[in-house]
């Protein structure tokens, strides 16, 4: 055995831990809780220069699948790390992955699949996977993390196909136990051994073109092919947990039991709940109850012939499936365990209870209740565990009174259109007068204090008169205005995934045009509008670019609060370069965020949409009258972009109380001008030039816990650069604001 320490630490720390070992080639990544811890541990690692890593920080999870299959492609070692939607997000890359036989490791957290949106563990996500062609590994402890990650590089290389590494959101990925690594990292270095990719992009010399089309017979043979290197897998996986044991004195098995020996009942459970179970086990054998637990440490290729060693001589088995396959009478597991059974002659009862879904907490008491299932001759063979009945006789329940357009149409804001120019003249909204339109946003809300999230969608809305329906994005004002039973919303709200809101919300406002064209509901105006934040206009630009393109009439409001706070404040294309988030450390080798904030409003102004602008709390009277002109030009004209920079005290390391003055001093700097572009003219709405109010950017970092590092003299290039970009960003726009055609 090789020298070996301590830790305690989780099974995403182990993940890191070991990546770190095997100190990858790249990284392709993108944050989803609860894998993004993985990712950033290995950040902060590599800012003390703990590794010499790549990591890729993509747009959204089928990018970072694609930058995983393009270095893996060049003959790099890869890994990365996904969850839930995520994972589906990238799922066609998958069989990419595998048809083309390039090793690579995946780190997948379970995750409760949405919708409805759910971020705890269960098994919905790992089951899409089965048919994708990747070896698919199961860690049911934080130590197995650690060791299947060290074996899963060994076994992908040995037979070219890619792995999965999966295990339990929350429950492995979060949970810190005692664990055992290698003291050495030659030790890892000298386990998994050099790698000489087959064939390269990077070859010049013998050139190969990789991804090929295929007719009928190739593509059956390719597949084939595909097919042999998985049941070289069957060989492979033992012989290198056999190696792996020989060096850490723990040996893993693709199929493990626990006490069941001449076992009379089993539980077939997967992950965290195997180690659960274990523990019931012992209680009914201590009643004179023959009782045992089977697991997996490889779904695929799927160990039917070790798993029918474990359970031939049961008489009842229950399989837990944390999913459910809906209308199969059980979920994946199931299904595998009775075809492996039945092609084995095996008679045994099978029984199926789908329990755990969202994160549902397994005790003991769940796993005997499971084992007395297998004794009661009258159970159902298929049911839910932990279900409640619902109140067939409850009543619906109206928080507040519909808004109706006569509320919502104060007239304290007028708006008519140019038609020499075709621009809108807006007069009136001061924002004295805002108060007689009715909050849209009910207090109540779960946001923190000082958030900008319900301080921007408030003044958005207080200057949008009549009718509106609201679609949000994935992220904390979703997160913290929904919860379940009960909503923050007067308005009809929907709620879609960060990357097709846009799309979505499309949808609703052509049904709308065409249900009200043909008579089916009143005619009336509906503004329809779209809020999305915390890096959602990172994963969801494909979407509004698509929306803008098409001109479709609705409003995309992006609250920028410069990062993916609503998992914990990774960095996002719009945070300030130089600023320090969970995914851009601080360290000796690195300095925060390395490139430059997105210019979303620019790109947008590119798709040559009617309304473009920024806003910011404050100058609110500006900002009432831009959502004036927003409302007017998506309920007539098409798609209207419309920016705020919005606070966020936890993550950006100020106080509640501040932040005003914070978003005052980002406008002061030029480094958030306030401008519109109107059918394709800009206008600037503020010039602190003129007004003797300029300060330069790092008098606004200086205000935030995330930027203050930046005003020390050690990252005074860094600062520099900021300001360089920042000037000829400011010197363009009001070069755009003084052309009559720009």
């Amino acid at each position: 055995m090789e020298k070996q320490k301590l830790l305690f630490e989780s099974g995403n720390e182990l993940a890191a831990y070991a990546a770190r070992q095997i100190n990858y080639h790249v990284m392709g990544y993108y944050p989803i809780t609860p894998s993004t811890q993985i990712a950033e541990f290995l950040d902060l690692m590599k800012a003390e220069g703990e590794h010499d890593i790549s990591l890729i920080a993509a747009e959204g999870e089928h990018s970072a699948a694609g930058i995983c299959y393009g270095a893996s492609a060049a003959g790099a070692r890869v890994f990365n790390a996904t969850s839930a939607n995520g994972l589906l997000y990238a799922l066609e890359e998958f069989p990419v992955q595998s048809g083309t036989r390039f090793p690579m490791v995946l780190n997948l957290a379970c995750r409760t699949v949405s919708g409805p949106l759910s971020i705890k563990g269960d098994h919905s996500d790992v089951m899409y996977t089965l048919n994708t062609g990747w070896i698919i590994l199961f860690a049911d402890t934080p130590q197995a993390v650690y060791d299947m990650n060290l074996c899963a590089l060994k076994i992908a290389e040995g037979v070219r196909l890619p792995v999965i590494v999966a295990f339990d959101g929350f429950f492995t990925s979060h949970q810190k136990k005692n664990c055992q690594v290698f003291e050495n990292d030659q030790t890892v270095q000298n386990f998994i051994g050099s790698y000489d990719a087959d064939y390269s992009v990077l070859d010049l010399e013998n050139p190969v073109s990789i991804g090929s089309y295929m007719n009928e017979p190739d593509i059956l043979n390719n597949k084939y092919q595909l097919h042999l290197a998985m049941e070289a897998a069957r060989e492979k996986i033992p012989a290198v947990f056999r190696e792996y044991g020989e060096i850490s004195g723990r040996e893993y098995q693709l199929a493990e039991g626990y006490r069941c020996e001449e076992a009379q009942v089993l539980l077939f459970l997967l992950g965290s709940s195997f180690q659960t179970a274990k523990i019931a086990a012992d209680r009914m054998r201590e009643n004179g109850i023959r009782a045992g637990v089977v697991t997996l440490h490889a779904l695929r290729p799927f160990p039917a012939e070790e798993l029918y060693d474990l359970c031939k001589g049961a008489e009842t088995i229950l399989v837990g499936d944390r999913q459910d396959s809906y209308g199969a009478g059980g979920g994946n597991m199931t299904l595998e365990l009775k075809a492996a059974l039945q092609s084995r002659g095996c008679c045994a009862k099978i029984l199926t209870r789908i329990y755990g879904l969202g994160g549902r907490d397994f005790y003991v008491k769940d796993a005997l209740e499971m084992f007395e299932a297998c004794l009661d001759s009258g159970s159902k063979t298929f049911d839910y565990m932990g279900i409640y009945p619902g109140q067939k006789d409850l009543e619906i329940t109206q928080y507040f009174n519909p808004i109706t357009e006569e509320d919502a149409t104060p007239g304290y804001i007028q708006c008519d259109r140019d038609e020499e120019t075709g621009r809108i003249k807006v007069s009136g909204g001061r924002v004295s007068d805002s108060t007689a339109m009715p909050k849209r946003l009910a207090p109540g809300h779960g946001a923190c204090p000082g958030c900008g999230i319900p301080v921007n969608v408030n003044l958005l809305l207080k200057g949008i008169q009549g009718n509106v329906v609201l679609l949000f994005q994935t992220g904390c004002g979703m997160v913290v205005t929904t919860s379940y039973p009960k909503t923050a919303f007067k308005v009809p709200y929907l709620h879609n995934l960060f990357q097709n809101g846009a799309a979505t919300l499309a949808g609703v406002a052509e049904a709308f045009h065409q249900k009200r064209r043909r008579g089916e509901i009143p005619d009336e105006e509906i503004t329809f509008v779209m809020v999305s934040g915390d890096g959602g206009m990172d994963i969801g630009m494909g979407s509004a670019l698509g929306t803008a393109l098409r001109n479709d009439k609705l409003i995309i409001f992006e609250y920028d609060n410069g990062g993916y706070m609503n998992t914990g404040y990774q960095l996002s294309y719009s945070t300030p370069k130089g600023a320090k988030s969970s995914t851009s450390h601080l360290g000796k080798e690195q300095y925060g965020k390395t490139f430059f904030h997105k210019d979303m409003p620019m790109i947008m102004a590119a798709s040559n949409i009617p309304y473009v602008a920024t806003v910011a709390e404050s100058n609110p009277a500006d900002f009432l009258k831009k959502a004036a002109k927003a409302g007017q030009y998506a309920s007539k004209y098409g798609t209207a972009y419309i920016k705020a920079l919005s606070a966020c005290p936890l993550n950006w390391g100020d106080k509640p109380n501040t932040e005003r003055r914070v978003i005052g001093a980002a406008v002061d700097s030029c480094y958030f001008p306030l401008f519109e572009i109107e059918n394709g003219v800009t206008t600037l709405n503020y010039d602190p030039e003129a007004r003797n109010k300029k300060i330069p950017v790092s008098e606004w970092f200086r205000m935030m816990g995330r930027t203050r590092h930046l005003a020390e003299e050690d990252y005074r290039q860094v600062t520099d650069s900021i300001q360089e970009e920042v000037d000829r960003r400011w010197a363009r726009l009001k070069a755009r604001a003084d052309s009559e055609l720009l």
